[in-house]
Order: C-alpha cells, then structure tokens, then sequence
C-alpha cells in the first residue's frame, strides 16, 4: 500500500511544522516551570540528575511515534521501518543512486553518527553545568543564547550561502535582546528562570566561584550547540524534509538529493518516504539510549566529590513532577530535531529564543512574580519576537 501521507505537500508540512513548533515552546515553558516549583518549592536540588532522566526519556519518542502510526494511521510497522532503514541507506550511502531494498543497511556508519549526534548534543549541556556553578546565572543565560548568532555564522561557512544583511540583522538583534531580557530585567536578589538550557532551566543561583572560567565555558557550549545545529542539517537530515527557507542553495539540494533517491515506493512492504518526523525521532531515541546508558557514571562522581548528593524521590510529588519535566522535555527536544530539519538551524535557534519571552509571561501571570517586569525586560522581549517575525516573514514569504 502506497503511504500517502509520506510526500505531504508543502503546505501540509508548513502547517505540521507550525503546530510541531506551537508545542515544543509550551513544552519548554511547562518543563521550566515543573523544573522550579521541583527545585524551589520541593527542595528537590539536583539539576544534573533531573538532566539524566530528561535525556534519557528522549528514548520513547520513536516506538511512541511508530505506535501511533500503527495504532491511528493504519500503517505497518514493518513497511515503516524498512521505509525508514531505505532512506537512511540511501542517504549514508551515495553509491545508491536509485531505491534498492536489498542494499546493505550501514550499520557502522550509523552507529557512528548516532554516537558523534549523542556527543554533540550532551556536550553543551555538560559544560552549561561545569558553568552554572562558576559564573552567574545572569552571564550563563546570555551567552548559552548567542548560539543562534553562531548558528547563523557556520550555516554560511559551511553551505557556502551569502550573507543576508536583513537575515544577519534578524538573529543580532535576537541575540542582543536575550541580553537586555536577562540584565535589564530583574532587580531582585532571586535568579529569573531564563533560558540557560532547556533541560536545566530554573537552577538555584549558586555564588559565582570563577566568572571568567564559567563564562568561557558556557561560550564554548553555544558555539558546540550552534555547530551542531548546522552539521545536524547538513549530514542527517533527510532530504524528503528540505528546509522551508528561500535559500537557493537548500532547494537545489533537496532537488537534487530527491530525484537521485528515485521517488515514492509505492509497495505494501515499504513506506518510503518516511513520514514527517519519523527519521528525527529515530535519532532522538539514540541519544536518549545513550545517553542513558553512559551518562549516569557522573552521579556517583557528584556524590563523591560533594557536588550534588544523589537521592531518589522520596514523595510522589517530587515524583510526578519529574516525570512531568521528562515528559515536556521529550516533546520539547524532539519537536527541535524535526523543526531543525525542517527549518533549518537559523529560524529554529531564533524561533526557541521566544521561550525567554513565554517564560517571562508565564512567570508573571501563573508566579505573580510582576516585580521581575521592567521596561528593559518588555524592550528586549520585544526585540525578540521582532527578529524572529522578521525571519518567519522570510520564510513564509518565499
């Protein structure tokens, strides 16, 4: 049976890609929002901990997507997975110029490039944690969040595009106006729960040890994450998933890409193309799988070193509430790998700034926390939502 919602048209993946990215901002306004209640009203403070069952949980996000395919779409789980493993053969190998279902899976290959995705995209956020305990908070969020300027910068380096003034100015405003959100925001003694990374948002401010390092390695993690968000583009996504942005060069590769792949396949034991999103959340459960598997060996390491003592919940408050961050974080990081496919890494990394703008709203209207508003706050917010209009004009215009 033919998959007709494999190759959705244009306008469909438009309005999916929109929805898709609707929830993953909510998800991170509700796991940011669980992440402090769990570490300032519970006292449950163990942020790497929290890390660990966030990244690991991004391991249901692809046998709950083939469920549902299965379950509602009436597709067949075997016709998905080797629609799913044609297309990656395809794309790994570039000797498969046309559709040959007897050709090898690379497993090598794609052992290696989930272990190099899973490293490129745990990183950042290992050195967002060394940071936290060195430098404030305050400097932490801000330079997390030049990744999108960085994103930008390697786009053009690595596809060879030309500088866009208008696009250049779009993602430097962005930039400039996390910083103004973050220092010309609150007065208070209490940290704002900014955006310093998704998965660790809402940290008890500690006394900043060693600025200078802090800040070094926290600039260091947003230029890893920006160049992860390019390579990402560059070398796993799918060509059936081309970026919806008016660059010359991304069209002809998709075109390019697509008429070598030999079109549909149009069998009852295939489903090729994949369907929207399933091929991201396939690397998303990796890294989660991974993740869980090697990360967990610096929690006796925290213990030990008097950094952060490890403890099980021990109420089913402090429980749920972590599965409530799991769960927003899941939807909130496999939302960012489709979208990073579809969308490329520049409006994506721009388009996850207005979180900075959702979690200041929700603090104020679910927190009551109006004291953390000012007028440099409302500017840079504003600045914010400006840029990314600016790209989505782009974007929407072409």
């Amino acid at each position: 049976m033919p998959d007709s919602n494999a190759a959705v048209p244009q306008v469909g993946r438009k309005a999916a890609a929109i929805c898709i990215f609707i929830i993953t901002l909510l998800s991170f306004v509700t796991e940011t929002q669980l992440a402090q209640y769990v570490q300032t009203s519970v006292g449950y403070r163990q942020p790497y901990f929290i890390f660990y069952i966030v990244h690991s949980a991004f391991v249901v996000i692809f046998p709950l997507h083939v469920l549902y395919l299965v379950a509602f779409k009436k597709k067949s789980a075997h016709a998905l997975l080797s629609g799913l493993s044609t297309a990656i053969t395809i794309h790994m190998d570039p000797t498969q110029s046309r559709l040959t279902p007897s050709a090898p899976f690379p497993l090598r290959q794609f052992i290696h490039l989930s272990l190099m995705l899973a490293i490129a995209y745990s990183l950042p956020a290992l050195l967002w944690f060394a940071s936290i305990s060195l430098a404030s908070v305050s400097d932490v969020t801000a330079l997390w969040n030049t990744n999108a300027f960085f994103a930008y910068v390697f786009s053009v380096k690595l596809f060879q595009l030309k500088w866009e003034p208008r696009r250049l100015m779009a993602v430097v405003l962005a930039t400039l106006g996390v910083a103004i959100v973050v220092y010309g925001g609150s007065t208070s003694p209490k940290p704002v729960p900014e955006q310093a990374y998704s998965n660790l948002a809402a940290i008890i401010e500690p006394k900043a040890t060693s600025p200078l390092i802090g800040d070094l390695l926290t600039l260091l993690a947003s230029v890893i994450y920006g160049l992860y968000q390019v390579l990402y583009k560059k070398y796993v996504a799918l060509p059936s998933d081309p970026e919806l942005l008016s660059d010359g060069l991304y069209e002809q590769i998709a075109t390019s890409d697509d008429d070598s792949l030999g079109g549909v396949i149009a069998s009852e034991d295939v489903v090729y193309p994949p369907p929207f999103g399933l091929h991201p959340n396939l690397f998303t459960s990796f890294i989660g799988l991974l993740t869980f598997i090697f990360l967990w060996i610096p929690l006796p390491l925290l213990h030990y070193f008097d950094i952060e003592h490890f403890s099980l919940p021990t109420d089913r408050a402090t429980f749920f509430t972590i599965a409530g961050i799991a769960a927003s974080g899941v939807l909130f990081n496999a939302g960012f790998m489709i979208l990073l496919g579809a969308w490329g890494p520049v409006i994506t990394s721009v388009g996850s700034l207005l979180t900075i703008v959702l979690v200041l709203l929700s603090d104020v209207l679910l927190g009551g926390a109006t004291d953390i508003v000012t007028v440099w706050s409302l500017v840079g917010a504003g600045v914010i939502v400006a840029a990314f209009g600016v790209l989505a004009y782009d974007m929407f215009s072409a």
